[in-house]
Order: C-alpha cells, then sequence, then structure tokens
C-alpha cells in the first residue's frame, strides 16, 4: 500500500500513530501531509481514482468509485447580483443530493485505516445519510447515529444491520453530539467527533480539486453556508496544495455564510470576537436552512476564524426572505433546485456583491452543497432517548443493548 501521508499535529508539529484520534496529545488539530513532491493527477474521470494522492486512504480499493459533479457558469444568475464570472458548484447531482457523499466516501476507509469498527457520530440529516448510505461500502463497519428530534425525518437510508439510529427528544444537534461522544466512552466504541475527523474534511476537498479543472486555475472567492465549516475548512486546504503541486494559481478569499437565526460564527466574527462567547451561542437553534442549524461552535470557530482572515475572507448572516430569494433565483436563472443551506450561500454572495464592485469580474465559486431530498422515507428510529433530570434515559428501557447502561449523564 502506498504511504503517500502522514498525519501530524497542526499545533505542535508531532507525528502521529496510524490509530485514529481525532487530536493530538496536545489538544491540537491533527492533519494529513502529503508528499506534494510526489503527487500525480491520474487519468480518471473519477475523483477517488484521480485525485488519490491527495486523499489520506492508502489502499485504494476502500474507495468506492465516485462521483464528478458540473461547475456550472451561471451566466443568467451572475447577471441579477451584477457577477459576470458567477460559478455553482453543483453538488446536488451526488448520490444523495448532498456534498457529504464526499465526506463519507473518503472518512469511512479513513476511519477503517486507523482500526475503527464501531463508532458514533451525530448529524442534521446530510452527514448521516452520506454515511448510512456508503457503510456498505466497508461491511466490517458498524456505527451508532444520533439524531436531534428535530433533524430525525432528515436522515434517509434502507434499513442495514450495519447503522442504529438514535433519536433524542426535545434535544439539540450539539446535545446529540456530546451524548454520541459520552455513548461511545461507556460502550468501549470510538466517538468520530464530526469536524475533528480529518477524513471528512478531506473529503471535502474534491469539489474544490474538480472545480480548478472545470473552471479555471486562478478563483478568487468560494462561498458556502457552513455550521461547523468543515467543508470550507477542507477546501482551503486543498487549495493550498493545489498551488503547492501547480495545479492552481491562487488560493482563495473565503466567505462564510449563515442564517440570521442561527449565527454564532458570525456574531462572533462581526464583534471581533477569537472566541465564541456565551452570547454567540444559540440554545435551541432554529430557522430555515436545517442542514447548518449549529448553535455552539465553541471548539472549531477559532480554527475557521483563522483561515478566514488569511485568505482575505469574511463571515456573512441572510435573513430568511434572503435565503428563499436565492432559491427561486436559482432555479428560474439555472434551473438547479437547490437546498435552503445551499440557498444561504447564495444570499451571502448577492448580499456582498451589493457593497462591494470588484466582485464584478472576479471569479466566484458557490457550493451547492446540496438539494431537498424529496419523496424518501425517514429512516427507522431503532432507540428513542428522554432527558431524565440530568441523564439521557432510554424511552423503551428494553432495549438491552441502547439501555446497558441504563442512563448516561447528559
Amino acid at each position: 500500500m502506498a504511504e503517500h501521508y502522514t498525519l501530524k499535529c497542526k499545533d505542535c508539529g508531532a507525528e502521529q500513530l496510524s490509530d485514529y484520534a481525532s487530536f493530538c496529545a496536545c489538544g491540537g488539530l491533527i492533519e494529513a501531509q502529503f508528499d506534494l513532491a510526489d503527487v500525480k493527477l491520474r487519468d480518471s474521470d473519477d475523483p477517488h481514482q484521480r485525485y488519490f494522492d491527495l486523499i489520506p486512504v492508502r489502499d485504494e480499493r476502500l474507495l468506492a468509485p465516485g462521483v464528478r459533479t458540473r461547475t456550472v457558469h451561471a451566466r443568467n444568475l451572475g447577471g441579477r447580483f451584477g457577477l459576470n464570472q458567477l460559478y455553482l458548484k453543483d453538488e446536488t447531482e451526488n448520490r444523495t443530493g448532498t456534498t457529504k457523499d464526499r465526506m463519507a466516501a473518503v472518512a469511512l476507509p479513513f476511519l477503517y485505516e486507523g482500526g475503527v469498527r464501531h463508532f458514533c457520530t451525530s448529524s442534521t440529516g446530510n452527514s448521516s445519510t452520506g454515511y448510512a448510505q456508503a457503510m456498505g461500502q466497508i461491511p466490517e463497519m458498524q456505527m451508532e447515529l444520533f439524531t436531534a428530534e428535530d433533524f430525525k425525518d432528515r436522515v434517509h437510508y434502507a434499513p442495514t444491520p450495519q447503522v442504529r439510529h438514535h433519536v433524542l427528544k426535545e434535544a439539540s444537534f450539539v446535545d446529540a453530539g456530546d451524548f454520541s461522544i459520552k455513548y461511545a466512552e461507556s460502550h468501549g466504541l470510538t466517538a468520530e467527533r464530526g469536524f475533528f475527523n480529518l477524513g471528512r474534511r478531506e473529503g471535502l476537498k474534491l469539489p474544490w480539486l474538480e472545480a480548478l479543472e472545470q473552471v479555471s486555475r486562478s478563483i478568487d472567492w468560494y462561498v458556502q453556508g457552513v455550521s461547523s465549516a468543515m467543508g470550507v475548512h477542507g477546501v482551503y486546504k486543498a487549495a493550498k496544495e493545489a498551488v503547492a503541486i501547480g495545479h492552481a494559481d491562487k488560493v482563495p478569499s473565503l466567505l462564510c455564510a449563515q442564517q440570521m437565526s442561527c449565527r454564532p460564527m458570525v456574531q462572533a466574527w462581526d464583534e471581533g470576537s477569537e472566541t465564541i462567547q456565551p452570547h454567540h451561542i444559540v440554545k435551541r437553534p432554529h430557522g430555515i436552512a436545517e442542514a447548518i442549524l449549529r448553535g455552539n461552535p465553541s471548539r472549531v470557530y477559532p480554527i475557521i476564524r483563522e483561515i478566514v482572515i488569511e485568505s482575505g475572507g469574511t463571515m456573512i448572516a441572510v435573513t430568511d426572505e434572503e435565503i428563499r430569494a436565492a432559491q427561486a433565483a436559482v432555479l428560474e436563472d439555472e434551473g438547479i433546485k437547490i437546498c435552503e443551506s445551499a440557498g444561504t450561500a447564495v444570499a451571502a454572495i448577492a448580499r456582498l456583491a451589493k457593497t462591494n464592485d470588484a466582485l464584478a469580474d472576479q471569479k466566484i465559486l458557490v457550493n451547492l452543497t446540496g438539494s431537498k431530498r424529496e419523496g424518501v422515507t425517514p429512516a427507522q428510529i431503532d432507540q428513542w432517548w428522554e432527558k431524565d433530570r440530568d441523564k439521557w434515559v432510554p424511552a423503551d428501557a428494553s432495549d438491552n443493548l441502547a439501555a446497558s447502561p441504563q442512563s448516561l449523564t447528559a
């Protein structure tokens, strides 16, 4: 197997073991570092094959065939906003209609090669759907999926013994994520930890690498609706790697977009805060862009703030009205039906264009991260959990697997 990358701590520089870990012993972010001098792009339309030298998977047999999505020069939509070189990365073309398919395709093999066979995770719907539908590529893997009640109908996959779906009554996304970690610890499983699973971030590099070849070597702005902004982080890393191997001329400025009703990152950014403060946290997030309803991004915000500043970018929040108008405009002008999270990104660049005339002739790439999955049946629920004072307890205690131990501190 090719040893084309190493794992190192971004903070202290320590090389990491091959066993899966979310953080360095110092608490720092673990990154995959590739031997860029030896990177070659293969002659293949399959992104997993073409960009294999920039993917943290050693055995390419673990990678299912990938999907290459189109990048659209949105002339009509751009004309509406006064943007002559507006491009849309149409991730709605992925199998589940979301860019999180990219994440799952790389993250699962990365976990497997790190020794993980049974892990716990949480999601607002897209990541979990991508993971669940990709599990079949590695039959030895099992997943315990934790979902807040408000998001349970956004999880879509056919029943499989590889996945158990847990739903927490009256919980937030952060509650579900925290509980997935506690469940993993008490059951001797791996807590996958979302953003801090570098396989996720690395998988989300692929849309950018494709777009460089579909648009040009030089893209000025990258725009995405964000909750933890793992996709933005992945794209920025990919951009730096692309420049280093001569695949691109520059890295883009980053525009992170959120909705007004749940904008902890944007609020902290607007106040010039280096960290998420208590008044930035949204305890029970709500809003029409459900996929990006993360009310407490305290641990990831400083990381994202650093790269947005470095890129010369910004963060913007938009209203529900702007999001809906953006969805309608993309459908009318370009014939693409997008979800509210993708609409958040489009609305953000439209708003920025009104105050920044320099954008008119710059190349701008907006990631249309997904579509609304319509006409699909929500995944079955294997275990309900409810809050009893400071503990989560099984709503059906007869389920001995999920109920052992009988309760877990929230």
